[in-house]
């Protein structure tokens, strides 16, 4: 009985998605500047959508792509390791790579873990930030924990070519954290509450799409 009841949790958490309201990078979080109005429809415009961070944007792909693909992820999330690991690889090949999709990252941390590792992925050279997230999404059961293992977050950077010297400079970066802080904060405005959450084009999305399910959504905007 109670392998089942586990089951029917961990099918539920699969369609949720994690849930990111109970984490903040900082004790004081400033707000962000403006009021994003959400349409009848429950979506932001393109405009406020569109408008970068404080540390600009992490993205992959042709800037003019017709698609625009926002992930909203927590390095945390086991559903975002998912998405990484089993329908990123074939998305990045068949339309970030070829031109058709821009593919933007956007943090939203989930757990003081996850708000350290976000850190990680914005320090030093920019080149690196998408095999860091990539290191920490496959590497997840090495330093994912309730407290904070920072020398763990380290050994799973390590092979970035991060030093400990960059490493621990970002850890102490107050302005990053206060700018990675105005990402998450926006990412609520926009009416993201947890990870995976994706905007196509502006329709919003919140699940660990499979291959299959991405391409339905994709393709549409691409026919014309």
């Amino acid at each position: 009985m109670y392998k089942q009841i586990v089951i029917t949790v961990l099918m539920v958490l699969g369609l949720a998605g994690c849930s990111g309201e109970q984490f903040s990078l900082t004790s004081k979080p400033k707000a962000n500047p403006d009021i994003v109005h959400l349409g009848a429809n429950g979506l932001p415009s393109r405009e406020d959508l569109m408008r970068a961070g404080p540390l600009g944007e992490k993205w992959l792909g042709k800037e003019d792509a017709p698609v625009t693909v926002i992930e909203y992820m927590s390095l945390t999330c086991p559903h975002c390791r998912t998405f990484h690991l089993k329908t990123f690889p074939k998305f990045k090949a068949n339309y970030i790579d070829t031109g058709k999709v821009r593919y933007i990252v956007r943090e939203f941390p989930i757990g003081r873990s996850a708000g350290n590792a976000s850190i990680v992925t914005r320090c030093g050279k920019k080149d690196r930030t998408f095999k860091l997230i990539d290191l920490f999404l496959k590497n997840q059961s090495k330093w994912v924990s309730q407290e904070v293992r920072t020398e763990a977050i380290y050994a799973v950077a390590k092979p970035s070519g991060l030093s400990r010297a960059e490493f621990d400079h970002c850890m102490k970066d107050q302005s990053l954290i206060d700018s990675l802080q105005w990402v998450k904060n926006r990412g609520r405005q926009l009416g993201v509450s947890g990870t995976p959450t994706f905007f196509i084009n502006g329709q919003k999305v919140r699940k660990p799409l499979s291959y299959g399910e991405l391409k339905a959504l994709l393709d549409p905007h691409l026919s014309s």
